[in-house]
This record gives C-alpha cells, sequence and structure tokens, in this order.
C-alpha cells in the first residue's frame, strides 16, 4: 500500500519512516504543497495521500485523486478547513485526521508566547547579548489573579485552561460545549462576548469554520479591555489582521502573538531569509515590538510528531483495511 505524502520535511520523513517499521508501507515524500498545480503527477496506483494545514484539496484536486484511485486522504493536523468534504464524499475517498496529537505542546507553546510577551525575555535576551543589562522597557505584570478569557475548549483549550488556572488566574471559558471537568477544576463558562469583555488576556483554541471566520474584528475587539493580550495558536482566519493592526496602534491591544497567520501558506514552513516578502501585513506586525510572530511551530515537539505519524499510519490502514472499529471516531471526517 501506497502512501504519498505532501508538504513534506526532512522531520516528517524521519518520524513517519521510523513508525512505518510496524506498517510497512510505501511511502514517498514530496516538499511542495498539494494543489491543482501537482495533483496530476500522482501515479495510478497510489492508495493515500498524507497532506498539511498548507496544502489545498479543492473539488477539483479531489476529483483527480479519484481518477488515480486514491482511497484515504490523511490529514497529518486537526484542522481540516482546506478539504472540501462533501467532494471527498461524492467520491468515496475517506478523509481522516489527527484530533489530539499531543493538546499540551499547542497549550504549552500558547503560554510560552504569553510570557515571552509579558515579560519581554526576547528583548532581554539580545540586550544581554549586546552587554546592556538596563531594565528600562522591560517591565512585565503578574499573571497571578488575572482573568483568562479561553475561546474554545476542546483539549487543547483544556490543557491551556488547566496551565492557566496553576498560575493563579481567573478563567473565563466560551464554548458551544460546556466541560464538567473543567468547571469542577474552577473554569467559569460565559457568552463569548461575557468572556472577552471581561479578559485581561485572551487565548484561541476553536477550529475555523465559516460561522467564526473573522471572529477577532474591530466590533469584537472594541468591547475588550483596553489593552489586552492576545493569543492566537488555532487558525489564522479567527482575527481579521488589518483590523487588529489598528488595535495595535491604538493601544485597544496591548501585546499580540500568533503562530498562525491567514495568508501562512505563502509563508510559513519556507526559507524567506534572501527574499523581498510581499506582504504587507505580516511586515507590519512584524514591525511592532508588541508582536510575537512564530511559524506554525506550536505542535512542533518530538511527542507531538511521534504521535501523528503513529495516529496517521494506524488510521490510514485501518481505513484501507476498511476496519474502523479501532479507529478513534473524530478521527474520520468522511
Amino acid at each position: 500500500m501506497k502512501i504519498v505524502f505532501f508538504s513534506a520535511k526532512p522531520y516528517d520523513r524521519e518520524f513517519f519512516e521510523s513508525c512505518n517499521k510496524h506498517y510497512d508501507f510505501e511511502l514517498e515524500f514530496w516538499e511542495t504543497h498539494l494543489g491543482p498545480h501537482i495533483a496530476d503527477a500522482i501515479k495510478v496506483g497510489t492508495d493515500a495521500v498524507c497532506v498539511f494545514v498548507n496544502d489545498k484539496l479543492t473539488a477539483d484536486v479531489i476529483a483527480i485523486l479519484a481518477q488515480k484511485g486514491v482511497k484515504v486522504i490523511a490529514l497529518r493536523c486537526a484542522g481540516f478547513n482546506n478539504v472540501e468534504l462533501d467532494a471527498a464524499k461524492q467520491y468515496g475517498i475517506r478523509v481522516c485526521r489527527v484530533p489530539a496529537y499531543s493538546p499540551q505542546a499547542v497549550a504549552e507553546h500558547a503560554v510560552a508566547m504569553l510570557l515571552t510577551l509579558n515579560r519581554k525575555t526576547h528583548k532581554a535576551y539580545n540586550r544581554v547579548r549586546e552587554q546592556n543589562f538596563s531594565l528600562s522597557g522591560l517591565m512585565g505584570f503578574n499573571l497571578f489573579g488575572k482573568t483568562v478569557g479561553v475561546i474554545g475548549t476542546g483539549k487543547i483549550g483544556a490543557a491551556f485552561c488547566k496551565i492557566m488556572l496553576g498560575f493563579g488566574c481567573t478563567v473565563l471559558a466560551s464554548d458551544p460545549f460546556v466541560s464538567k471537568s473543567l468547571q469542577s477544576a474552577g473554569v467559569k463558562y460565559l457568552p463569548f462576548h461575557e468572556v472577552i469583555k471581561e479578559a485581561d488576556i485572551i487565548s484561541l483554541h476553536c477550529p475555523l469554520t465559516p460561522e467564526n471566520h473573522y471572529l477577532i474584528g474591530s466590533n469584537s475587539l472594541s468591547t475588550m479591555k483596553k489593552g489586552v493580550t492576545l493569543i492566537n495558536t488555532s487558525r489564522g482566519g479567527l482575527i481579521n489582521t488589518r483590523e487588529v493592526i489598528e488595535a495595535l496602534k491604538t493601544g485597544q491591544l496591548a501585546a499580540l502573538g500568533i503562530d498562525v497567520y491567514e495568508q501562512e501558506e505563502q509563508l510559513f514552513f519556507k526559507d524567506l531569509s534572501g527574499s523581498i516578502i510581499g506582504d504587507d501585513d505580516i511586515q507590519r506586525l512584524i514591525s511592532f515590538p508588541n508582536v510575537l510572530v512564530t511559524g506554525h511551530q506550536a505542535f512542533f515537539t518530538q511527542e507531538a510528531l511521534a504521535e501523528i505519524a503513529a495516529s496517521t499510519l494506524k488510521t490510514v490502514k485501518m481505513l484501507l483495511e476498511d476496519n474502523v472499529e479501532e479507529i478513534v471516531s473524530d478521527a474520520i471526517l468522511v
């Protein structure tokens, strides 16, 4: 059985080849992303394609995959907004994902971004390297006693809530599904507009859907406290970048940490250090001293990559063998 990987990096090859010792798939790794430009190059007889966040599985691409005999589309991530699920269903192609590879990895990265922005450790590091030990401009605030708003309390959001409770924060949450265990731990559930109104810090941990596209924009920003800190490790389309830039200019947002960006497929996972980047919005964000941007690395831990490889190969094997009993239910999308 053959799996073709798209948007493949050296670390993908390392972890999937190591895990494949238990399965003996034929693995083929392509650096290019999957889209209309390359789909027709897939050879007939490919059983599955394994894709990542920047791959674009439109209806046209899925139609070509069906012609090639592809039976499974495996996302080695949790999000699936880049796949036309209706088209996959129409052509009888199964779609699976990794719903919970390492919630702690992403939650811990969100906390790292928050701490870095607050205590300005990135600036202190650069100063000391230049033998500047001045503390001017490095003042932060105690997290203890602050109100943290968590939007989305799935596995990642829940992990983030628990960490913030450990810091002694008041944690407010918004989610269509209330977690009784989080409530018992001290998390208070409120409607979205009330959470963002009360919070000193807001962290996004929800999937991107048509309903919550630009969840954070001028309207929601205007209801927040002046000087709020916003962290996004979920999906770039949750925030309206240009309206967030305006909020940074006015001080409505005191700090912004993003590991995702709406136009990230043109930027992230690439070395563009010798290039002129034409995206004015990302250039503007990078220029702000109170903005921290990381390139979709929140998932990037040894434990997460090992779990992604193990979960993906197991699910693909079960789907190709038409044996879904052992698959976690929310891993199968179609």
